[in-house]
């Protein structure tokens, strides 16, 4: 099993079940074009954030790191047409480039950009009044994931769906002594998934043109 064949079988995948998209397209375009890095989810796995949102049947989405805005368009064509998403970046030249992007795709209604850190802009939400998000996408730094799972949970109620990208880190997630701190932030953050008593979760491996490295799925069972 090679990186070329995991990407082969990426592209038959998506050349078949998710057809060219003359607005995904662009926004990958653009965000090319303004220097962002390639940390966009793929093609198919955008879908499948789409999909999950539509079977949530998902109002509200909370996602933390928005990069060009490729992963806010996959989940904010899910929402009804009286939805909502917020979506966090910290940087503002990517911020600026997804608000273009996001309005090209005709969702400005939908979509919240708001910069700053994540850190820094969660506590803001909850005092605005936002404690019960259906969808959360974690996607941004890995050494604060812990941070954004304990913000998510206060963010959450029973039902909400909360998804991280980027947990196993091609393997490197099994060495506990690494001194990389992606791979210590997200071994704590799994850590703290399976010793929370209000979420019911998995992980699952995950290989294609993105590389090897896996997605975590977890859902609250109790607001308290």
């Amino acid at each position: 099993m090679t990186q070329e064949l995991w990407t082969e079988v990426d592209r038959y995948i998506t050349d078949l079940l998710v057809p060219t998209d003359h607005v995904l397209d662009a926004t990958l375009e653009a965000s090319n074009a303004a220097g962002l890095p390639p940390h966009n989810v793929s093609p198919n796995q955008g879908k499948l954030l789409m999909l999950l949102a539509l079977i949530h049947k998902a109002r509200t989405i909370l996602e933390i790191g928005t990069l060009g805005g490729y992963s806010t368009i996959w989940l904010a064509r899910a929402l009804p047409t009286d939805g909502r998403l917020i979506t966090l970046e910290s940087n503002p030249q990517h911020a600026e480039v997804a608000k273009n992007n996001i309005a090209q795709a005709g969702l400005a209604h939908l979509v919240e950009v708001r910069v700053g850190r994540a850190i820094d802009t969660l506590p803001k939400l909850a005092t605005e009044g936002y404690n019960r998000f259906d969808l959360i996408f974690i996607d941004a730094d890995k050494a604060s994931n812990p941070d954004y799972l304990a913000w998510s949970l206060k963010l959450s109620g029973r039902g909400t769906l909360i998804i991280a990208d980027n947990v196993v880190r091609n393997g490197y997630v099994i060495e506990d002594d690494s001194n990389d701190p992606s791979v210590q932030g997200i071994r704590q953050f799994n850590k703290m998934l399976a010793m929370e008593p209000r979420v019911s979760a998995t992980a699952i491996q995950t290989v294609g043109n993105k590389g090897y490295d896996g997605l975590a799925i977890a859902v609250v069972t109790s607001d308290d």
